[in-house]
């Protein structure tokens, strides 16, 4: 809702700009998309690594 607010006071302020955001956005988001992808996949292995380095500690303080 916030970028469609911003985008109406950029078409009434200078609607060129506006029109070539509104041309430009969906390829812009196309282009980051595998970026996003990447730190999706960076964050679960990071994740994995974070849980197999703490394993011991768990392990010993629910027999403790």
């Amino acid at each position: 809702m916030m970028k469609f607010l911003l985008w109406c006071i950029l078409l009434v302020l200078c609607w060129p700009l506006a029109l070539v955001a509104l041309v430009l956005y969906p390829l812009v988001w196309l282009l980051l998309l595998p970026f996003r992808v990447v730190g999706i996949a960076v964050g679960g292995v990071l994740s994995l690594v974070w849980a197999l380095v703490t394993l011991p500690a768990r392990v010993l303080r629910a027999f403790a």
